[in-house]
C-alpha cells in the first residue's frame, strides 16, 4: 500500500510502501477528520463488528491518533499478521521527522552513527537505500511485567525488540525516523525483513504513475 504521511512545519513530503496488515491511525490536523478516520479505521480493524462496537471504539483511536500527531509522528500504524500456528504476530509502526540543519545526508548519517554506537546495547548499522544513506539501529531488551498485570498472575518478563532507521531527507534540512516495535519476538526475523523491504520503497520525489 503506497503510503504519503502528511507534510507539516515545512519538513518535505516522503512516501513510502507497506505491505497488507497494516492499519494506519487516524492522524489529522482537525478533530473532524480523525473522526471519520477513526470510523474507517475501526471497521478495516474490526470488520466483524457492528455499529456498537465501532461507534464505541472509534473515539479512542480517534485519540490515539491525536496523541501520535502531537507527538510529531506523520504516520502511525498497527501491524496485525495472522500466524501459521494461530493467532497474532503484532508490532506498532511510525514514521517521524525531525530537523538536523545537516549540510549533506553523508554528514547527517554520519553523525547520527557516531551518537548511536555510544550504547554498546544498540546494534547500528550503515545502510545505502536507493533513496540515499540511512543508519539503522537495533535493540533488544528485557522488561519485568508485574504480577498485577500478568494473565496468570505472576511476575514474569517480557521481550522487545525496536528496529529505527534514520534516514535524511536530501530535499531539506531534515532525517526522517522509521520506527517498529514488537514484543512478538518469534517473528523478529519476519519484521526485520518487512522493515528492510518497506525502506527499499522511501522516497523523497513522487512516484511515477
Amino acid at each position: 500500500m503506497p503510503t504519503t504521511p502528511p507534510a507539516s512545519d515545512g519538513i518535505p513530503p516522503v512516501w513510502f510502501t507497506v505491505p497488507d496488515g497494516f492499519h494506519p491511525l487516524p492522524i489529522a490536523a482537525t478533530a473532524e477528520e480523525r473522526a471519520d478516520l477513526a470510523g474507517e479505521f475501526v471497521r478495516e480493524l474490526l470488520p466483524n463488528g457492528d455499529d456498537t462496537l465501532w461507534a464505541s471504539t472509534a473515539p479512542y483511536y480517534a485519540g490515539m491518533g491525536e496523541l501520535m500527531g502531537s507527538c510529531g509522528l506523520a504516520y502511525s500504524a498497527l501491524g496485525l499478521f495472522a500466524r501459521d500456528e494461530g493467532g497474532i504476530a503484532h508490532c506498532a509502526f511510525h514514521v517521524g521527522a525531525w530537523e538536523s540543519g545537516h549540510p549533506s545526508v553523508e554528514a547527517a548519517a554520519n553523525g547520527v552513527r557516531e551518537v548511536l554506537v555510544r550504547d554498546p546495547a544498540n546494534d547500528v548499522r550503515w545502510v545505502d537505500l536507493p533513496c540515499g544513506p540511512a543508519v539503522s539501529c537495533m535493540t533488544l531488551r528485557e522488561f519485568t511485567l508485574p504480577a498485577e498485570l500478568a494473565a496468570d498472575s505472576q511476575e514474569s518478563k517480557l521481550r522487545a525488540g525496536q528496529i529505527q532507521v534514520h534516514v535524511p531527507f536530501p530535499t531539506g534540512p531534515y532525517i526522517s525516523v522509521f520506527t517498529v516495535d514488537t514484543v512478538a519476538m518469534d517473528y523478529w526475523g519476519e519484521f526485520c525483513d518487512m522493515t528492510a523491504a518497506v525502506l527499499q520503497t522511501v522516497s523523497f520525489s513522487p512516484p511515477q504513475e
